[in-house]
């Protein structure tokens, strides 16, 4: 039965994607992100494009700004981007730890390294470094809280997925068998969920931007303001005590995480 679930699975993802990748050219979202949501689609399948769809798809012509300015849709959109660049480190850490056969503490050291490094420096600093003036140093000071707490809570449950999956069925730890891909997109889709609550704080508090989008000079309306980076609002800052909570609470559930999958 799981490998019949797996082929429609696969199917469906391959389809999904294709459709996500030709549809998203004419949405009038920024290219990170039409990025972000061909990545994501290639992690959750279905999952994907259907939240691509009634997130982010504009409706009709020029609605795309009012559209997704709606709160739950400006979260979908920096939860997203983040699996999206975290996932590829993710899944380039589990890669090299099944061709190494690393144990299980430091393959999951590897995949939080790698994919907070890809997701931090690359997916939120440098593609995002025009949005808060163009420098790359300062776009690492202002998206390092937030890559980390979201990180945490994606690292969280993915660990322990990955550790269900690989004492229910052996396979999955088999790096070229078609299971540990499944797992790995069932993973990541668990870590999207788990995510999301404090992507929604992080944007609520103007700390992590939403969906944005861009139009060709003279077409359509400016961005609207809610998808702006929180860099051009002076009142997103948030007391450090919140921060430093908000921080502490993503380690826990991380350390929680990392206990069960060990257990």
């Amino acid at each position: 039965m799981l490998a019949g679930v797996m082929l429609l699975w696969f199917f469906l993802t391959a389809i999904s994607v294709l459709f996500v990748a030709i549809d998203i050219l004419r949405t009038p979202e920024s290219p990170v992100l039409k990025w972000a949501f061909i990545l994501f689609t290639a992690y959750t399948g279905p999952v994907g494009a259907f939240l691509y769809v009634l997130g982010c798809r504009e409706p009709l012509p020029g609605l795309h700004e009012k559209y997704t300015a709606v709160r739950w849709r400006q979260v979908l959109g920096s939860t997203m981007h983040c699996v999206a660049g975290d996932g590829l480190g993710i899944v380039a850490g589990a890669i090299l730890g099944g061709i190494v056969q690393l144990p299980g503490p430091t393959e999951i050291a590897l995949e939080y390294l790698l994919g907070f490094g890809f997701g931090w420096t690359i997916f939120q600093a440098l593609f995002m470094k025009n949005s808060v003036g163009g420098s790359f140093t300062k776009a690492l000071k202002k998206t390092f809280i937030p890559e980390l707490v979201s990180m945490n809570y994606l690292m969280a449950a993915m660990v322990v997925v990955k550790a269900l999956a690989s004492a229910w069925v052996p396979e999955s730890r088999h790096l070229g068998s078609a299971t540990f891909w499944f797992t790995m997109s069932m993973a990541l889709l668990a870590g999207f969920l788990a995510a999301f609550p404090v992507n929604w704080w992080l944007v609520a508090n103007r700390m992590k931007h939403g969906m944005m989008t861009v139009r060709p000079a003279g077409q359509g309306q400016p961005v609207h303001p809610a998808s702006a980076h929180p860099a051009t609002h002076p009142q997103s800052v948030v007391s450090p005590r919140r921060v430093l909570l908000v921080v502490s609470l993503s380690f826990v559930a991380l350390v929680l995480g990392v206990a069960i999958a060990l257990a």
